[in-house]
């Protein structure tokens, strides 16, 4: 098994689930997805999360989508599979199901329900506890989704508390002053480092964060190139590139991160580029109107544009 752990880099493909257009879950689109996904050079991919319309599933077609996935990828990049739940009981069955089919590790955010830092200490105590010891577990910060603000200071002292927690999934917005202060601590020696990829929305804040300390992205977009690139050229120290490219899908970019229409949006562009047969949207969910296909095609006509004057089209 393909372990998560602490040196984890680059891009984590946060990914759809595909529907059929009657609902159902399509395992057939779910091949294409990986291999369109791989094919475009992720280092890893995440699935049930938030974007992947997680709380839409059943249990079971939680476990038969993750089999799938995993099936597909055979071990060629780790998969997280998002474990977060009010309670402990589904979290812990969730995650020794998906672990033993080969998982790499799981994703955790704390509940909604946690607002104090002793609160939230205590939950992420449990955790521990619930995941046990041979379960490599990332920590979601996103506090637009679960209401939950860490401070920096529990953030650390989470980090502290859990031998397993080797990953950050950096998600608060505004957050680079944070995540300048989570890697100096570590630097310092203060905390283990860890990995930190970050999130905020398609990568809107991308190159900013890997200047800041961050080893990568784990968030969607329809484009994953651009996150691929990006973190590529950075790490080859070329920073006005890794600008440059980022750039050059911005507009679409921030067009995807709509709330309540951006999964809409991103599932007809994959659906468009054939990483999957339908852009389905299981109910409740957004539809896209005949104004907003046309925003998209706008946009993607003139990125396609801009990419051929910087040479990567």
């Amino acid at each position: 098994m393909n372990k998560l752990d602490i040196n984890a880099r680059g891009v984590y493909l946060i990914a759809v689930t595909p529907f059929a257009e009657d609902g159902s879950l399509d395992l057939a689109s779910t091949d294409r997805m990986v291999d369109f996904y791989l094919e475009r050079g992720a280092n890893g991919l995440t699935i049930l999360g938030i974007m992947g319309e997680a709380t839409k599933l059943t249990a079971e077609e939680s476990r038969t989508f993750t089999r799938q996935v995993l099936k597909r990828v055979n071990g060629r990049v780790p998969v997280v599979v998002g474990a977060s739940s009010a309670g402990f009981a589904p979290m812990k069955e969730l995650t020794q199901s998906v672990m033993d089919m080969g998982a790499s590790g799981v994703m955790i955010a704390p509940a909604s329900s946690v607002r104090t830092d002793e609160q939230i200490l205590a939950y992420f105590d449990m955790v521990n506890e619930t995941l046990g010891p041979d379960v490599p577990w990332v920590l979601q910060d996103h506090p637009v989704s679960t209401g939950v603000k860490m401070s920096n200071s529990v953030v650390l002292s989470i980090l502290k508390n859990s031998l397993n927690c080797v990953m950050l999934k950096h998600e608060d917005c505004p957050g680079l002053g944070k995540l300048s202060a989570i890697r100096a601590a570590s630097e310092r020696g203060e905390v283990k480092r860890v990995a930190i990829l970050t999130g905020n929305g398609g990568g809107l804040f991308l190159p900013e964060e890997l200047s800041r300390g961050a080893d990568g992205a784990m968030t969607g977009f329809v484009y994953p190139e651009m996150m691929v690139g990006v973190c590529n050229a950075h790490a080859a120290g070329d920073t006005e590139r890794a600008h440059d490219i980022f750039d050059a899908y911005l507009p679409l970019a921030r067009y995807e991160q709509q709330p309540v229409a951006g999964l809409a949006v991103r599932k007809h562009i994959l659906a468009a580029r054939g990483a999957i047969a339908s852009a389905a949207v299981r109910r409740p969910g957004p539809k896209l109107s005949a104004a907003d296909i046309a925003d998209i095609d706008r946009l993607t006509r003139r990125q396609i544009k801009r990419l051929k004057e910087l040479g990567l089209e």
